[in-house]
């Protein structure tokens, strides 16, 4: 078997793998409710109602297909791809999604919404079995596939421009090895070769005419190709296709989300801003009690922000520090163990409270749920002194997460922040915003994204710079 045969074996086995994994994950769960609720329409199916045997093949049916769907959405099939925490927490709120939809569409299917609370009640309970016996089987399965599957073997072709791309690629054992580094100012015919024995090629910030040349020669010869984008890579990636001469041609516009778009994503932020509000209303009084208790201080932090068009207002934050943190006037870092932050700041602070009061400036109008997180004026002059398209981010409203908090890190650089941001920006859509508000979840629950997950945690990393 020649190197290309082997290597195309190789990738099938791995996708034919996750293919069973999926498919036993899902059929596990939907066995697992199918007997929750067997036992259910025994005692029930004597009402005359729809809740028959005949209901429950179609209920369990609906089950399997919605866990599928919402599965592949969350990535909670992604075995041999995403960390572990990430299977885990994504078979979670996969399931939690499922049986709260499931819930609500066996009321419709039986025309009992008499019995809605009994459901929640099955479904409570099939929730913690099913979660257990998933995150039990992912965690074997994933061991396998890190067995069965060794990490790619990748050569990495480096330019001029010294990053750490490499010891982030290479933290990723389970998944990538770069093997060999090559400077991109070899000959090609050397770089040919030097390929050859690899099983992908990472091409590390070159200039733009020689990375395409590098793209070519993947292509090729079959290679799998990884490259760091430019800002206008991110910024065409989207471009629409026109068919009207005999010539390809990309048409990029440029404008920006539709008013239909915004008019849809400002209905659903005042929505969920003000039910949050409501719901959560016991635990503001309560924290904001517990914070004037312990010092006689004010309740809420006030500092300035800047959100869509450059334009400044001031975000709100349950205080989680002393009265005069930074009484000098200029920010200061905040450690973990920082004694500046107060014993109730470090309970909210950990448990992500401090945020809260957000939902007000949502609710007003200043952010948005989901968005470029709002920068503080001294750090995007800093930043935009560094890369001049900083700016970019002002496109979109600022957000309480956003697409750099939910794949970046506390300590993500500015360039890399705003190719994240872009990202979101130049593919907005509604369910984009939904699937992040589902991964913020999914991070909150992660030990890694604990450090520095919160504002003032990347504020701090972004202070020390100032």
């Amino acid at each position: 078997m020649n190197d290309n045969a082997s290597t195309t074996f190789k990738k099938n086995t791995k996708y034919l793998y996750r293919f069973v994994c999926e498919a036993f994950f899902s059929i596990v769960a939907s066995v697992i409710f199918f007997c929750f609720w067997y036992e259910f329409v025994k005692e029930h199916n004597n009402t005359g109602s729809l809740l028959g045997f005949g209901n429950l093949g179609m209920a369990t049916g609906i089950y399997l297909i919605l866990f599928v769907i919402i599965g592949r959405w969350l990535h909670a099939f992604k075995v041999g791809v995403e960390r572990v925490a990430n299977i885990l927490a994504s078979q979670v709120l996969t399931i939690f999604t499922v049986n709260i939809i499931e819930c609500f569409v066996s009321c419709a299917i039986t025309g009992q919404f008499r019995f809605f609370f009994s459901f929640m009640e099955i479904y409570f309970l099939a929730f913690i079995i099913q979660s257990v016996i998933n995150c039990i089987f992912a965690v074997i399965m994933i061991n396998v596939y890190r067995r069965t599957f060794p990490p790619l073997y990748i050569l990495e072709v480096y330019g001029d421009y010294k990053n750490d791309l490499c010891y982030k690629i290479n933290g990723i054992h389970y998944k990538y090895v770069i093997k060999e580094q090559i400077s991109v100012d070899e000959d090609e015919g050397t770089i040919y070769d030097h390929m050859k024995p690899y099983d992908a090629v990472l091409l590390n910030d070159l200039p733009a005419h020689k990375k395409n040349k590098l793209v070519k020669m993947c292509y090729k010869m079959d290679k799998r190709v990884y490259f760091m984008p430019k800002i206008s890579d991110i910024l065409v990636k989207n471009s629409e296709e026109l068919n009207l001469i005999d010539t390809p041609l990309f048409l990029n516009r440029n404008s920006g989300i539709t008013m239909q778009q915004r008019f849809m994503k400002r209905f659903f932020d005042i929505i969920l801003s003000f039910s949050a509000l409501v719901i959560l209303s016991p635990l503001f009084l309560i924290t904001a009690l517990a914070i004037h208790l312990e010092d006689g201080g004010p309740v809420f932090f006030r500092q300035e922000r800047v959100t869509i068009g450059g334009r400044r207002f001031m975000i709100l934050k349950f205080r989680s520090m002393i009265v005069d943190a930074e009484k000098d006037g200029r920010p200061r870092p905040a450690g973990e163990k920082d004694d500046r932050i107060t014993k109730v700041g470090s309970i909210i602070r950990a448990i992500r409270v401090d945020e809260l009061p957000q939902l007000i400036n949502i609710l007003a109008g200043d952010m948005s749920i989901v968005g470029p997180r709002p920068e503080r004026w001294e750090h995007v002059e800093k930043y935009t002194q560094e890369v001049p398209e900083f700016p970019f981010r002002h496109k979109m409203k600022g957000g309480l997460t956003g697409y750099a908090q939910v794949y970046g890190k506390y300590n993500t650089n500015a360039l890399d922040k705003l190719k994240l941001d872009l990202l979101y920006i130049t593919n907005y859509s509604l369910l984009l915003d939904l699937q992040i508000i589902f991964e913020t979840i999914k991070i909150l629950v992660q030990k890694e994204s604990t450090e520095g997950f919160t504002d003032e945690a990347r504020k701090d990393i972004h202070d020390a710079d100032v």
